[in-house]
């Protein structure tokens, strides 16, 4: 195997922890390409490495242990609320190889953030990536018990907010048929039938774009809220809704008369009905996002 060949395959196990490390596609890029240089200057310097994906592993979680370090103090001044950067299933690199189940969802990044940058690395790499606690230990800098510990105080944080979602995948895909329909026809009835009572509305424009500046919740202001988003976009510009999968989950790209990328929507579906509807804008979180073909 060459050395190029080596570097893409480690590349997509690599993004996987990184992403979820970090919420961000970008900044995961940045930081798997950082280990993939060390990897290569390690290499070429005649170090034995007997297991590079392990290496890379490592030297991915400690960057992004760094990275989430100072990115907590950017993420307090935050205008607005604060949404992961959105995967689109189909992107080229990194996108498409990114791992995608539960544990890529928005909402599941979103609770993440509540743990230390060691918690959250113990998390992952132990719930998610089934490393032994030895290892963990290794690459977090800390014992085997005080591994565990982390990785216990994470779990139990993490299953108190753990959402919940659509065992089915015939219903989150029949329920996020109707709710793009429901959305472009403007029927305020359709997509309240769609919502949970509870369902909540999350919007993320980073002071960049307009957008919510908190959550709102309750199944009849969810819905106007829909509606009037999608009127105002087809008055600004015909801004058109593309069902996606969006972090493993439901979702669409809204995208502007030449294609381009205008926000994300991703949908949280339990128990027949949609419990979560997440809206990023933030121009600076779409830029990985290629443009789409929009609709005749």
């Amino acid at each position: 195997m060459t050395g190029g060949d080596l570097y893409e395959e480690l590349r997509p196990r690599a993004f996987a922890v990184a992403y979820r490390m970090l919420g961000s596609a970008s900044d995961a890029e940045d930081v798997v390409q950082e280990a993939l240089l060390r990897l290569h200057r390690a290499l070429a310097g005649g170090e034995r490495i007997d297991s590079p994906p392990a290496w890379v592993a490592a030297v991915v979680t400690r960057l992004s242990i760094d990275e989430l370090r100072s990115a907590r103090a950017r993420r307090e001044s935050y205008v607005g609320e604060w949404l992961p950067e959105p995967l689109v299933a189909g992107e080229d690199e990194p996108a498409a190889q990114a791992e995608l189940a539960d544990s890529l969802s928005l909402a599941f990044l979103v609770v993440l953030e509540r743990l230390s940058p060691e918690q959250r690395a113990a998390f992952l790499l132990r719930e998610v990536f089934d490393y032994p606690y030895d290892q963990i230990a290794a690459i977090v800098g800390t014992s085997e018990a005080n591994a565990r510990q982390l990785t216990a105080r994470a779990r139990r944080h993490v299953e108190e907010r753990r959402p919940r979602y659509e065992p089915s995948q015939e219903v989150r895909d029949e329920l996020a048929r109707r709710f793009m329909a429901a959305a472009r026809e403007g029927d305020l009835a359709g997509l309240e039938e769609l919502l949970a009572e509870d369902v909540e509305l999350h919007g993320d424009g980073g002071g960049k774009v307009p957008a919510l500046a908190r959550a709102i919740r309750g199944r009849e202001r969810v819905a106007r809220t829909l509606v009037a988003w999608v009127k105002a976009g087809r008055r600004l510009g015909g801004l058109s809704l593309l069902p996606e999968v969006v972090n493993g989950q439901p979702g669409a790209v809204v995208i502007d008369a030449e294609g381009r990328p205008m926000a994300v929507w991703s949908l949280d579906v339990a128990d027949g009905r949609i419990r979560a509807v997440r809206s990023v804008a933030n121009p600076d979180k779409l830029r990985h996002i290629s443009p789409r073909s929009a609709p005749r």
